[in-house]
Order: structure tokens, then sequence, then C-alpha cells
């Protein structure tokens, strides 16, 4: 998108390390101490076994903002929002891809289920269950196009802000939705009026919704 737009040349290889840092790092560590506190604090070293599992996508979203905040210090003032209202498209494609992923790994179970459509995932046991990681990463998908059609035909990259709203409201609604459809992702859940995931999505969709309003206010910017 940057050479979409001829902008000014930017280290785009410094702006996907500290990318990629700060959402592996930030996924990790919220998925260790907000879904299984108890069981990590008791053994640190495992925190550093990213390859047993184990990634939470709020905690993907506040590392992704706190990467490109690093990365962008020696750009223009004011660069952060324009570069992630750049990056939402392909966080929504990657996000889309991670829940195949899941599907494929049989990980983020969903509740048994007696619809014609239900999936046995044979390495668990032989119970029906929603896919619920395909009806989120078609969700994914849907949000991809919306933010496509609004960066090319709606010129929303010129309202700082705007795709980053939408892109928190798209991703963090349908977390909120499809969470009942899963199986409780921390061990303390069971008994609450909400999960983990859908009372970490509501502080995001309001943030977004904030972002959204304001960005009517700021119109042509560049980095």
């Amino acid at each position: 998108m940057l050479a979409y737009e001829k902008l000014p040349q930017i280290d785009t290889s410094k702006l996907v390390m500290w990318a990629l840092i700060g959402t592996v790092l930030g996924a990790r560590l919220v998925h260790c101490f907000i879904y299984d506190p108890v069981y990590y604090l008791a053994n640190p070293l495992k925190i550093l076994a990213v390859w047993e599992g184990g990634l939470a996508s709020h905690g993907g979203v506040m590392g992704l903002i706190i990467g490109l905040a690093f990365a962008s210090r020696d750009l223009p003032r004011g660069s952060l929002l324009p570069l992630l209202d750049r990056v939402t498209i392909p966080a929504a494609w990657g996000g889309a891809i991670v829940r195949l992923a899941n599907y494929a790994n049989s990980e983020i179970l969903g509740v048994p289920t007696h619809a014609t459509w239900g999936v046995i995932f044979d390495s668990v046991d032989q119970i029906a269950r929603h896919p619920v990681q395909l009806y989120e990463s078609a969700a994914y998908v849907l949000l991809t196009g919306l933010l496509l059609a609004m960066y090319l035909w709606k010129d929303a990259r010129y309202r700082k802000g705007m795709l980053t709203g939408i892109f928190m409201v798209g991703i963090f609604s349908a977390r909120l939705l499809l969470e009942p459809f899963k199986l409780p992702q921390a061990a303390y859940e069971s008994g609450y009026w909400a999960s983990v995931g859908q009372a970490l999505s509501v502080p995001f969709m309001i943030f977004g919704l904030i972002l959204i309003f304001r960005s009517k206010k700021r119109t042509g910017y560049g980095l």
C-alpha cells in the first residue's frame, strides 16, 4: 500500500520486524497472564514455549500497535494512525489464515452441535462440534473485503483512523458474537456472564468506534 500510494521511501523491513515482534510478544503474554495465569506463574519457563501453542488475538493487536509505535519513532509526528490504517487489510487477512490454521490443527474448538455441518475433530474426540474457526475466518475475510473497498473506492485512507476503527469494530464484534460457540478458553471463566474473550473485546470495540467518529474530522494526510 505504501508503494500504491507513492509515499516517501520508508524502511518497510523495520516496520515488519517491529510489527512481528510486537504481535507475537503481545499475543503470547496476554494468553499466559490473562487466560491461564496460575499455570504460567507456576511454570514461568513455559512462557517461552510458543511452539506448544497459546496466542491471544487481543494481545496480538495490542502488540502490533506498540510495535508500530516503536517503528514510527523516526517518521513524522502523527504517523502511527496512518501506518495502522494501512496495516488493517493484511492484518484482517492474516487473522483469517490463522483461524484456518486453528481449524487444521484442531485448536479453539467449538461447542457440540447436532447441526448437519458439525465437524468431528478426530484428534480430540468423536463429538460433532461447531467449526467456529471457520465461522471466524469467514468473518475476517468479509472484513478484509470491506476494508479493501473502503480503501480503494471510498477514500477512507484519507481519514486518519477510519480503517483502524473499522478493523477494531469488525474483528472484535466477530469475537463477541462467536465466543458462545467456543469452548471456554480460560480455565476460570466458567459460570461468568461473559467469556474472557468477550470481556476483552468490548474496550477494543469502543476504541474503534471513537476512531471512526473522530476520523470524520481528519482528512488529507500522508506519511
